[in-house]
């Protein structure tokens, strides 16, 4: 799930359209006068808006903007950076805890010479999906899906909607539809979507594993339970693994494969490490194979033509390989669709 940073796509056009805009109003740039909003564009298309969400730019149309003190949507004081303005020309974006219900609606500019208000809604930030529980539920079970911003939502698996059980602005409990297996969870609101990437009935561990899958206690690892640190769910697995030692999956057999292409799992650590994914056996000490982690967690996937199409998926074992001892951190183990 790693995707162009739309933020840097917005920020490098809104160089190239404030470069465009300074050079249209070098005649003006003196400033002065009391300042007047006259239209916002979203700044990704440049097309008039009346509503804004938060996380998106907006360009801000006027006169008046030389040495703008203060941006404000809805009573909140804005971030803006003083290099994107112009004095008929602003480029801000909302920040991600304006409020939206019970609010003003409005947007205002402060200069030294006055304030500019201008009628402005804005809108909740898009949902985030940040996982959903259980990964292996059966179609007509409910799982649980934690994010944000879920206000008024709608689910849908595969594209087919799911009956809500319960829901808060973090969570929602839903039912899923026929035929949910191998599909996957979007929330939807009027701000956009979020699509959780690991389908439904994919899982080798989420929360839990699931058999045949387990690691042996005799590794010494632990399972954490700590939502704001999981990549999903709310557990996830730590060793501190010694130098060229490993943390040893147990050996079972699953010959089910043809539904699925691969494998993934997530790893971080608490500084650089390296590890080798050996996968059925195969590829101890092999350093062409082995990965670099690090404090973020980092997906890697499989494909099976890349694990030499095995028969059958026996067992995921991982080994240090820097020669030194890490903290190492382990979630989201399961099987991959596409």
């Amino acid at each position: 799930m790693k995707n162009m940073n739309i933020k840097h796509l917005l920020g490098a056009l809104a160089v190239a359209t404030i470069g465009l805009f300074t050079a249209c109003s070098d005649d003006d740039s003196s400033g002065g006068g009391q300042p007047v909003i006259e239209s916002v564009s979203l700044a990704k298309n440049d097309s008039l808006v009346e509503q804004g969400y938060a996380d998106n730019m907006y360009i801000i149309r006027g006169r008046g903007f030389t040495n703008t003190q203060k941006i404000y949507f809805n009573e909140t004081d804005t971030y803006f950076n003083s290099t994107f303005v112009t004095d008929d020309v602003i480029l801000v974006t909302i920040d991600r805890n304006t409020p939206y219900e019970n609010a003003p609606d409005e947007l205002k500019v402060v200069t030294a010479d006055g304030t500019a208000v201008y009628h402005f809604v804005v809108a909740p930030p898009a949902p985030f999906v940040r996982s959903f529980q259980p990964v292996n539920a059966a179609d007509g079970e409910q799982i649980t899906i934690y994010g944000s911003f879920f206000l008024d939502p709608t689910v849908t698996v595969g594209g087919v909607e799911a009956e809500i059980v319960s829901n808060t602005l973090t969570e929602i409990v839903a039912i899923l539809p026929a035929g949910s297996q191998l599909k996957t969870v979007t929330v939807t609101t009027i701000s956009g979507g979020s699509e959780w990437g690991t389908a439904v009935g994919t899982a080798i561990y989420d929360d839990a594993f699931y058999a045949p899958w387990d690691i042996e206690p005799w590794n010494n690892h632990t399972y954490e339970t700590d939502a704001a640190k999981a990549y999903q769910g709310v557990k996830f697995i730590k060793k501190t693994i010694n130098g060229w030692d490993n943390i040893q999956g147990n050996w079972a057999w699953n010959d089910q494969l043809s539904q699925y292409t691969g494998i993934h799992f997530w790893i971080r650590s608490d500084d650089a490490g390296k590890l080798i994914p050996i996968i059925n056996g195969n590829g101890w000490g092999d350093a062409s194979k082995a990965v670099i982690t690090g404090t973020e967690w980092t997906e890697y996937r499989y494909t099976w033509a890349e694990l030499g199409n095995p028969a059958a998926l026996q067992n995921i074992t991982f080994q240090e390989f820097t020669g030194a001892a890490h903290n190492y951190y382990f979630d989201n183990f399961g099987f991959t669709v596409d």
